[in-house]
Formats: structure tokens, C-alpha cells, sequence
């Protein structure tokens, strides 16, 4: 392939192998409903072919490739298969339902696979590959071949492998990074050779499926698609055997953050990455790492005071891709004891402070006393480092008396009795629980509706007459506030907690309307 051909914007095809390669990860088993559902979520995603198993491995699996072909409309289906007959057939049976499907069939080429596991000369290899595509194609007319161990083995034996089962009709040749052994340089170089001696490899899509047991696993797949690669094999999340396959999403991004380079783009609908990594996650009870590169919790995040004060002034001085544009929201500024005062300033403006520059000065020492102590400080504790230097919130609501019903086969429903001003209201309402139902009665007392965005219930003494605190965050009208209550009955604590946060929710209004909010020294 010449180079002005790869310098031209191309369209690479994302196989996905989650649910096969994937699912190989120790530990990450799914049920076959769980695979429809992940199966259902990469069709959303965008990806052009979905590997969903083994069939001849398990009949759970080939139950699931069945289920996969039969309700997910949009990407061609896959199923692996050795080079065998029942394989075959077995691959066949499964994706029989499927409108596009694709039976990939490997067989192992490298000298060390030849002589202790298969057991075989070159000549038998060649022979058998061929004989499984040929045989595969009566089954389908898209079939992907893998040469298992490409990576190491013999580049003359390698393309004449592959010229054979292109001439049988493989329409996709996969070369595979099995065990994790290849550098970048030399797998592009793998590529580019095969490109220019491999007569016919212009017949067939040229894909690859690299392991990451050097950490190589993405910039192996990287480096061969720059060399001419026009399939890619990965996962979300990059799980798969011992230390995983190629990231999905690194891959996607990676093409799309740098199009001077690769000259190539995807049909990956990018903003549903991190949905598709929280499922896959959440499925598979695999934990992305925090640091995982695009859909790790910190792939976003900025603690770093210099970081922080280049983000809010142009944020691509620190992010060279907008979270928006993977599904993440928006960047967020952690506060911790790098931070500086701008991201400070700014976090305290969202919680509907707005402080003079001494008062500002002030706070700020306090919050980076506190930093000293703790890894990272959260919005609850800004908030006590402002309102603990404030008159305390006026109580204009006050908690007179709770009642709950709940059960098994009872509608959970609270009766609330406030008083205000010396007058008693009281209210009753229905909810999804006994604190559901407190908190709606609350409201048409009130006449407020403030979001709920934290509840939390804890014991601060020991026993069976232990007290409990309850703990929660309101927002209303952009002012965000915490509410505590205490009491030995939960569900009281949980209405003072609610009432107290209505308080001060009610106080910083009235604060802000006369401006007086302020720090004393």
C-alpha cells in the first residue's frame, strides 16, 4: 500500500470481543441475558461487528450467540470456532438467525504452538486452514481467519498462510498478538511486510487482535493501523484473558483526538463509551481502575492548582478531549491540598457563596488547614468551613411529631406535623418508603420541592438504643446545603435532617436577597 493511500481519512472497523475474549477475564462469566443486554448497548455504541462466543466451548454460550443473532439488528454477529468440523457447525447453528454474520475460525501458525500443543508440520497447518475457510463458507459468505501466535511466527510461512486463506475465501484475515510479545515497531512492521508480499491482500480486510501483557496491547493495535490495518479486535474496559486485550475506547479516541496521524476514523457514537464501561462494569463485577485511561473516575478529574487555573481559563490547556464527548458530563475540579484559589473560588460560587476577597482569603486558609488532614474535601465540608463562621440557620420549621406506616403488602405513608411561627401544620402523604413519604409530606407543608441528591444514615453511638444521625443534601434553585438530625428512631432523625436542611435552604435565600452573607474573623 502505498503512502498516499494511508495518508487518506479511512474508516476502521471496530470488532468488538467483549463478550468473547472478554468474557474470559477470571471471573467475568455473564448470563446469556446479561450478554443480550451488553450486545444490545455496543449496537448503540456503534460497533461494526459483535463477537458474542464460543458456541462449541459451552451450550450457555452458544445459547447466547443464538439469543444475540435473534435481537440485535445493526452490527454483523460473530462466533469463534477452531478449525474443525463441529466447531464449524456449531458456530453456524448459533448464528443462523443473525441478518449479517460472520464465523471466524482460527487454527495456530508459530513453531512453539505447532510443536507442543498441535502437533503439526506446515504443511498440515496449511492444509487444515484452508480446508476450514472452505468449509466455514458454506455457512456464510464473510469469513474472518485467525493465524493464532501471528506475532511469533515465521513472516514467509505467516503470508503464505494468509494467501491461502484468501484464495479459499476468508474475507477478513486477523492477526493476532496472542500472548502479549510484540513492540509496536515490530508489529507495524509485521503489518506493512504482509501488505506489500501477501499478493491477493488487497481480497480481504486486514485485522488485528493484540494482548496487553507488556501494557502494548493499544499502541500495538495503533501502530497497525497506521501500517494499513483496517480491522481492530478489542474490548470495553479492555478486559480479557490474563492482562487483558486492546481498550476500545483508547483505541476510538485515540483515532479521534489525533486524525493528523492516523489519517482514519470510526462509526463509534462516542458519547455512549462511558454508559457502555459503567454496564460492562457493572456486569461483570470488574472494577475500572481509577486511573484507567477516558472512562476511569479520574480521567477527568484535576486536583493540581496550576491544572485547575488552566482549565477554567481555557480548558484545553489540560484536556485534549472534552468528557462531554465520551459520555463522562462535565470535568470536575477536585479539591485537595494542591488546589488553588481560583478553583476554590469557583466551587464556593456553585454552592451559592459569593464572599468578599478578605472573607475569601479567610476561608481559604481554613479549607487549606484542612486539606493537611484529609485526601480530598468534598462540597459538606466546604460548607461547614463557611456556615461554622455564620450565625446559625433560623429555625422557621420546626419537627413536632412523625408518624409512619409501612410493610410488606402496605403502602409506606407518614404523617408530618410542623410548626411555624407558633402555628401547626400538618400533612399526610405516601411514598416509596417510610423516609420517601416523610420527605413528600415535608414538601406540601413547606411548599418546596428541593432535589435530593444525598441520604445517609449512621449510628454515632453504640447499643441497641443507639442514636442514629441522618444526613442529607438539598438542592434547590442552584444553593446546595446539608441537613442533620439526630434521634434513636431513624425515620425521625431522617425528617429533622430534611427539616433542618429546609432551614437553611430557606436562610441562604433571605441571605442573599439582603446580601449579608458573611465570615467573621
Amino acid at each position: 500500500m502505498s503512502e498516499g493511500s494511508l495518508n487518506m481519512a479511512r474508516r476502521i472497523t471496530i470488532f468488538d470481543t467483549t463478550l468473547r475474549d472478554g468474557e474470559q477475564c477470571p471471573g467475568a462469566s455473564l448470563t446469556p441475558t446479561e450478554k443480550v443486554e451488553i450486545a444490545k448497548q455496543l449496537a448503540r455504541l456503534g460497533v461494526d461487528v459483535i463477537e458474542g462466543g464460543f458456541p462449541i466451548a459451552s451450550p450457555g454460550d452458544a445459547q447466547a450467540v443464538r439469543m444475540i443473532a435473534r435481537a440485535v439488528k445493526g452490527p454483523t454477529i460473530a462466533a469463534l470456532a477452531r478449525s474443525l468440523p463441529a466447531d464449524i457447525d456449531a458456530a453456524a447453528a448459533s448464528l443462523a438467525p443473525a441478518k449479517k454474520k460472520r464465523i471466524h475460525v482460527f487454527l495456530a501458525t508459530s513453531p512453539i504452538h505447532r510443536k507442543y500443543k498441535l502437533r503439526k508440520a506446515r504443511e498440515e497447518i496449511l492444509r487444515q486452514a484452508v480446508w476450514a475457510v472452505r468449509y466455514a463458507k458454506r455457512f456464510s459468505r464473510d469469513i474472518e481467519f485467525s493465524p493464532e501466535d501471528a506475532s511469533r511466527t515465521e513472516p514467509a510461512f505467516l503470508h503464505q498462510v494468509i494467501e491461502a486463506v484468501i484464495k479459499a475465501g476468508a474475507t477478513t484475515v486477523n492477526i493476532p498478538d496472542t500472548v502479549g510479545f510484540a513492540i509496536p515497531e515490530e508489529f507495524g512492521r509485521l503489518i506493512h511486510g504482509m501488505m506489500e508480499r501477501v499478493p491477493n491482500i488487497h481480497r480481504a480486510v486486514i485485522s488485528v487482535h493484540c494482548h496487553n501483557d507488556l501494557g502494548l496491547a493499544v499502541p500495538n493495535s495503533l501502530s497497525a493501523i497506521a501500517n494499513g490495518a483496517g480491522q481492530v479486535e478489542c474490548t470495553v474496559n479492555g478486559i480479557g484473558e490474563r492482562a487483558g486485550n486492546a481498550s476500545l475506547e483508547e483505541i476510538v479516541m485515540s483515532l479521534r483526538v489525533r486524525p493528523d496521524i492516523f489519517h482514519a476514523t470510526t462509526g463509534i457514537d462516542t458519547t455512549h463509551i462511558y454508559k457502555t464501561s459503567r454496564l460492562v462494569s457493572s456486569l461483570t463485577g470488574i472494577i475500572v481502575q481509577p486511573n484507567k485511561a477516558i472512562v476511569g473516575d479520574n480521567a477527568f478529574r484535576h486536583e493540581s492548582g496550576i491544572h485547575q487555573d488552566g482549565i477554567l481559563k481555557y480548558r484545553q490547556t489540560y484536556e485534549i478531549m472534552r468528557p462531554q464527548d465520551v459520555g463522562v458530563g462535565e470535568s470536575k475540579l477536585v479539591l485537595g491540598k494542591l488546589s488553588g484559589r481560583h478553583a476554590f473560588a469557583r466551587r464556593l460560587v456553585s454552592l451559592g457563596f459569593r464572599l468578599s476577597k478578605p472573607e475569601l482569603e479567610r476561608a481559604f486558609a481554613r479549607f487549606k488547614v484542612l486539606a493537611d488532614k484529609k485526601k480530598e474535601i468534598f462540597d459538606n465540608d466546604l460548607v461547614a468551613i463557611v456556615e461554622d463562621e455564620l450565625p446559625a440557620a433560623q429555625e422557621i420549621y420546626k419537627l413536632v411529631y412523625v408518624h409512619t406506616t409501612s410493610g410488606t403488602d402496605t403502602v409506606p405513608t407518614a404523617t408530618i406535623k410542623l410548626s411555624k411561627e407558633g402555628k401547626l401544620l400538618h400533612a399526610a402523604s405516601c411514598g416509596d418508603g417510610p423516609v420517601d413519604a416523610c420527605y413528600k409530606a415535608i414538601n406540601r407543608l413547606t411548599g418546596m420541592a428541593p432535589e435530593l441528591c444525598a441520604y445517609s444514615v449512621h449510628s454515632v453511638t453504640r447499643g441497641k438504643d443507639a442514636l442514629g444521625e441522618a444526613t442529607v443534601k438539598l438542592r434547590y434553585r442552584r444553593a446546595e446545603v446539608m441537613g442533620r438530625g439526630t434521634s434513636t428512631d431513624v425515620i425521625e432523625a431522617s425528617a429533622k435532617a430534611y427539616v433542618n436542611a429546609i432551614n437553611r435552604l430557606l436562610a441562604q435565600g433571605s441571605e442573599r436577597s439582603a446580601a449579608r452573607r458573611s465570615l467573621r474573623p
